[in-house]
């Protein structure tokens, strides 16, 4: 009988020995496009997750490709050894793996910090015998709910290490600890990217973040929630930006000893998205008011001026070309579940 760390797909392709990229938390929302865009540029890609809160389907258009591989392990548990005797053939590892919405991290805060600090440090160990680059991604959540506006990666931020966001706040502010402490002490390249607010395909309709949230409940004609009174900001970037992102600072040649912003700075009210979705969808469901969740921040927008300087860096994708795109993949995904869950029903 195979373990659950073997490969999925049977023993798979041989990976060729160059530029062998492991993407923990590959079978997540943005790590599914890291992984085809790694494919695209000619790399070889070994995805690792757990599929706790991903999702196997965001992988399907990889199945067979010849230098893909999926692994399913938690990276909270001890690396599989399959995994570690490949260290001389792996040049890059990425650290995308820890839900990232509230709902999802609060469900198991525990396996949260876990993830976050105990998976954090396999991987580096990892690419530390690897002689591999890392790349942890971080998260504005890290400022906290913020006083200083816009966030520029020298502000210390304003977290709450006792509320119900501290496993993951705190979990990715230690993460970055570690990371920057192997990097100081020689132990391996590091490089720190903090991500804002990102949307677009292969989100997971119920991962209870506003884009996703107020779009599927648009297409479903149910009423659409805002949290508190709409007034809170956030700064929303388009998927693809944000990986072309991730790929600049993996491979750019700066010490890695600063964490990066990525995100959009268009900053907008949460009633603003809810205008776009509106006129997007053209729904007429009502909108109803729930008590903002403790610590939710209530202005979010990144400086992004060390990722222009540094990476060349900054996002192209207008939000209304982005929202159209979301939208059409939601209502794909809310077409194709309809006959399942009436299938299960009856």
């Amino acid at each position: 009988m195979r373990k659950q760390t073997d490969l999925d797909h049977g023993p798979g392709p041989t990976i060729r020995p160059l530029a062998l990229n492991v993407v923990a938390g590959g079978a997540g929302f943005i790590g599914s496009h890291l992984c085809r865009a790694l494919l695209e540029k000619g790399e070889s890609v070994l995805c690792l997750d757990n599929l706790q809160t991903s999702r196997a389907s965001n992988l399907r258009a990889l199945e067979g490709h010849p230098r893909f591989r999926f692994m399913r392990h938690d990276i909270s548990q001890p690396l599989p050894a399959e995994l570690t005797r490949m260290a001389p053939r792996i040049t890059r590892v990425w650290n995308l793996a820890c839900a990232a919405s509230p709902p999802l991290y609060q469900q198991n805060p525990e396996h949260t910090m876990m993830t976050n600090v105990v998976g954090t440090n396999h991987l580096l160990h990892l690419a530390e015998a690897a002689k591999a680059r890392f790349l942890l991604t971080s998260t504005s959540e890290v400022y906290g709910d913020p006083e200083i506006h816009p966030q520029a990666e020298d502000y210390r931020g304003h977290v709450s290490c006792t509320g119900p966001r501290a496993c993951y706040d705190e979990g990715k502010r230690a993460a970055e600890a570690l990371a920057f402490d192997y990097g100081r002490a020689g132990r391996t390249q590091v490089r720190v990217a903090r991500i804002f607010n990102t949307y677009g395909p292969n989100m997971d309709p119920n991962d209870g973040r506003v884009v996703s949230n107020l779009i599927c409940q648009a297409l479903r004609g149910d009423e659409l929630t805002i949290y508190g009174d709409g007034s809170q900001t956030r700064s929303f970037c388009y998927v693809s930006d944000m990986v072309a992102g991730l790929m600049a600072l993996m491979e750019a040649d700066i010490d890695g000893s600063d964490p990066v912003n990525l995100g959009n700075p268009d900053e907008m009210t949460v009633n603003e998205l809810l205008g776009h979705v509106l006129a997007l969808t053209g729904t007429a469901a009502r909108v109803v008011h729930r008590p903002l969740p403790v610590d939710d921040p209530r202005r979010r927008r990144p400086d992004i001026s060390r990722a222009n300087e540094v990476l060349g860096w900054a996002p192209k994708v207008p939000l209304a070309e982005g929202l159209e795109a979301t939208c059409a993949w939601f209502a794909a995904e809310l077409a194709a579940a309809k006959p399942a869950a009436a299938g299960f029903a009856g």
